[in-house]
């Protein structure tokens, strides 16, 4: 199934949340490796890569939910309480939130950057909406590194649920977005 069901995600959710997934987790390392390496002269490659799977990110993530918009979402297992539901729809949305504020902090910081960091893996420059400003720049950094170790934080939540869905709830949740199985 493509489309999402009330009983299921489709293929589309699925595939969207487990390359974002994946690509996340894999930037927010790459960042941190990236910020504590010695200085060297092929960092503005290593932040350049970083700054174009960023777009990608931001991307994906307007697809999502645009997709998201346009397809029903899962109910919840039956017996699932009204706090656990509210819980849910918090840390989804707080999850979009903080990936959306993450890369635009990273796109504003590659604006103020000098020299930006636009050329989006050498093949079109990708507009920038803030101009070069060095204390700017940095400002966009710092805000753009915190903001990824709360989307780290809301990860590992969203991870915790997940398991706790599976192995303590056995309601089915996780199989739903790893199968076409309905919860």
């Amino acid at each position: 199934m493509i489309r999402n069901t009330s009983h299921g995600w489709g293929s589309i959710s699925r595939w969207l949340h487990w390359s974002l997934a994946l690509i996340i987790i894999g930037m927010i390392g790459f960042g941190w490796w990236m910020n504590h390496i010695p200085a060297r002269p092929d960092r503005f490659f290593y932040r350049s890569i970083h700054a174009d799977i960023g777009y990608v990110i931001l991307l994906l993530t307007v697809l999502r939910l645009v997709w998201r918009l346009v397809n029903p979402t899962p109910i919840m297992p039956a017996g699932t309480s009204r706090w656990q539901k509210v819980a849910a729809h918090f840390s989804h949305g707080a999850l979009y939130l903080a990936v959306i504020i993450v890369t635009m902090l990273g796109w504003a910081h590659s604006g103020a950057h000098a020299p930006d960091y636009s050329n989006f893996f050498g093949l079109f420059h990708v507009p920038q909406f803030t101009a070069p400003d060095r204390a700017a720049a940095g400002v966009y950094e710092d805000r753009h590194i915190l903001f990824a170790y709360v989307l780290l934080a809301l990860i590992a939540i969203h991870v915790i649920a997940a398991v706790w869905h599976h192995f303590i709830r056995r309601d089915r949740i996780v199989a739903r977005m790893v199968t076409d199985e309905a919860g």
